[in-house]
């Protein structure tokens, strides 16, 4: 369940309805401001909402002032283990702390972090991980990892709440994945705080990458979490907020900058799709509008798989199309579709998102199209299976038999081609509308 409260970080609303929020860490030393503002102006620059600088020692404290009075976005500072460190940064003008209550140094400790805090109005992410679990809670751990989580993260919440003090996010995190999913359905129906969501020590950028959008977008797609940290081993922060940014795009739970289509090729395919796909991508890094582009690899589904996008391009032997929501714009040669395809995009934004179609190039593309489709009317794709099944249902609505039964005695030789009892997925197939 999504969490109740809010709380802010800087000018960033932290759950209570707020739009999930994209955190990452610097992986410079702190001290180090050169590096450090330089790396914080490039997550900021990919969309990274706040950033969370690591401060084990006393130059590093030093070194936030200035990083919180030059960063463009809100600095949480990272405190383990000296409860001064954290009193400090707050004097500083940390826009939150980040503590484990279990490693501070006891109660009293948080107590006086709590306090200034309080006075300060700043708030505290508190979060245990699984490799830092109390040690009373130990032998639970080994009987039930999961339980052992949410019991640490359910008492930290209990001594926030003794000490009057509710103005905080809290995290539960793991390096397992079904762990991390479980114990933070777990404690959303436990406290009604904002959660911060991560899989900890996640693993390289692909391996990382994967485990974290599993865990953290089977949560989100449950409506928990209310701001996430992808933890890459990479010296690259800002990577970690690109798949951020991916996750919750392809949630719908926050648009940001274009988004890519691409099938996944085919003994079909009769360009070089992964090197044209590699420089969209690239080139798409350029523009901040919410423009869907997809490319096909071949022409035989026509433009049905993506007819949503705003625009795209399917591929043929030496040439191919671009088109725009379903509507063919233009044929042009195979080496000019991507810069003809960018063309297009900057005169649509250039226009206001107006779309300007040349209705005799639009009408030769289409003929194109149309050319190659018949020269695969063979081929039954779920495109075209889909129309049929459409068109025949249509005729039972209107109960006109004669009409319908040329039709569905298409559709019922469609399918029969399809040889379902040969198919792995007997019994399982489904329609498209």
């Amino acid at each position: 369940m999504a969490s109740k409260r809010q709380i802010h970080v800087g000018g960033v609303p932290i759950g209570g309805g707020a739009p999930v929020a994209v955190q990452t860490m610097t992986k410079t030393e702190t001290a180090d401001l050169t590096a450090t503002m330089a790396q914080i102006r490039r997550v900021a620059e990919a969309g990274a909402d706040i950033v969370r600088c690591a401060v084990p020692r006393e130059q590093d404290v030093e070194a936030l002032r200035t990083i919180v009075r030059e960063s463009p976005i809100p600095i949480i500072a990272d405190i383990h283990f000296n409860y001064t460190l954290a009193l400090k940064a707050i004097d500083a003008g940390a826009h939150c702390i980040r503590l484990n209550p279990g490693n501070i140094g006891g109660p009293d400790k948080v107590a006086l972090v709590a306090e200034k805090a309080r006075a300060a109005g700043v708030p505290i992410r508190i979060g245990v991980n699984s490799g830092s679990l109390p040690r009373h809670l130990h032998a639970l751990e080994r009987e039930n990892s999961v339980e052992a989580l949410v019991t640490a993260a359910v008492e930290f919440v209990e001594l926030m709440e003794t000490l009057d003090f509710r103005d905080f996010k809290v995290s539960i995190k793991s390096t397992n994945v079904p762990n991390t999913i479980a114990s933070n359905r777990l404690l959303s129906e436990r406290i009604p705080y904002p959660l911060h969501l991560g899989i900890t020590e996640a693993g390289t950028k692909w391996s990382g990458s994967l485990k974290s959008s599993v865990g953290l977008g089977t949560l989100l797609a449950d409506g928990i979490g209310d701001t996430v940290r992808i933890s890459l081993s990479t010296f690259h922060a800002e990577e970690e907020v690109k798949v951020a940014w991916e996750i919750l795009k392809a949630l719908q739970l926050r648009e940001r900058g274009p988004v890519l289509i691409a099938c996944p090729t085919c003994g079909r395919l009769q360009f070089d799709m992964d090197t044209v796909v590699a420089e969209i991508e690239r080139r798409l890094e350029a523009y901040k509008d919410p423009i869907e582009v997809a490319v096909l690899g071949c022409a035989v589904n026509g433009i049905g798989e993506a007819s949503h996008a705003d625009f795209g391009i399917t591929g043929a032997k030496n040439e191919g199309l671009i088109f725009s929501r379903g509507r063919a714009l233009r044929k042009v040669p195979q080496e000019q579709l991507v810069d003809t395809l960018f063309a297009e995009i900057d005169k649509y934004v250039a226009s206001g998102k107006q779309l300007d179609v040349d209705a005799a190039e639009s009408a030769e593309g289409a003929a194109w199209l149309q050319a190659i489709e018949e020269e695969n009317a063979g081929d039954m794709t779920p495109e075209r299976l889909a129309a049929l099944e459409k068109a025949a249902a249509d005729a039972v609505d209107s109960n006109s038999l004669e009409e319908m039964s040329g039709r569905l005695l298409d559709v019922v030789a469609a399918k029969a081609r399809l040889d379902e009892a040969a198919s792995p997925t007997a019994g399982r197939r489904f329609t498209r509308s």
